[in-house]
């Protein structure tokens, strides 16, 4: 599997090429709270609610005692106010109560499997979410997988799983050195803009030629215009 990884991975940065990142890495603690908003929303949507909540709080403990119907309402714009209020206010109390600060610095004196172990402890953090803060916050060489990724991996034949947290697991067994975040933001450019879940457009796909997927559509199709704006590249 590590060298179909490393294959696609050349042939996706050949195409998208190489995704640009912060070069100062975030707080894990903004992180988690800024991919508990980008669930099931647009970057756009989702960035907007987290610069709203920046600017309604200027520390995360404010977060402690402020009431969670006035965080959803600073967050509307990301849709699911009330889950996602929820997870963050609850994130942010057992953080404190657990180590009497808002830090998330001791998990880097754990590996990735204790890492996502621990982070999934915490309500409303499953584990796109943890491995999300160990790629973007700490530099780790994880690949989250959303549901693009999921999707994409799956039709090319690196894994079989029907569920993004088993391919989660199966993809990060035997993962490539120093290649997860090139990865991980290609395939999100190839699910969103070619390999989409209805009517993929498979004559333009570059990975066309080795991806198992059977069904695949052939018709000439024009990629779909997309901006490549990432929202947890631009979380500081």
């Amino acid at each position: 599997m590590q060298n179909k990884i490393i294959k696609i991975n050349n042939v996706l940065v050949e195409h998208f090429g190489i995704p640009p990142r912060n070069k100062k890495l975030p707080n894990p603690v903004e992180m988690l709270i800024g991919t508990i908003l980008s669930q099931n929303t647009n970057d756009r949507n989702s960035y907007q609610a987290y610069k709203n909540l920046k600017e309604k709080y200027k520390s995360w403990d404010e977060i402690l005692t402020a009431r969670r119907s006035s965080i959803e309402s600073v967050i509307k714009v990301a849709g699911l106010g009330k889950q996602k209020s929820e997870a963050i206010k609850s994130f942010v109390q057992e953080l404190h109560e657990k180590k009497g600060k808002l830090s998330l610095n001791y998990l880097n004196r754990m590996d990735e499997s204790s890492a996502i172990e621990e982070l999934t402890k915490y309500k409303g953090v499953g584990v796109k979410t943890a491995s999300c803060v160990l790629l973007f916050a700490l530099d780790r060489n994880v690949c989250p997988v959303d549901t693009h990724v999921h999707r994409t991996v799956n039709r090319i034949g690196i894994t079989k799983q029907n569920t993004p947290d088993k391919t989660f697991f199966a993809l990060n067994e035997d993962f490539p050195s120093k290649i997860a975040h090139p990865f991980h933001t290609n395939l999100i450019r190839l699910g969103r803009e070619v390999c989409k879940p209805k009517k993929p457009s498979c004559s333009i796909c570059p990975l066309l030629k080795i991806c198992d997927f059977k069904d695949k559509n052939l018709e000439k199709t024009a990629p779909s215009k997309q901006n490549a704006f990432m929202l947890l590249d631009n979380i500081s």
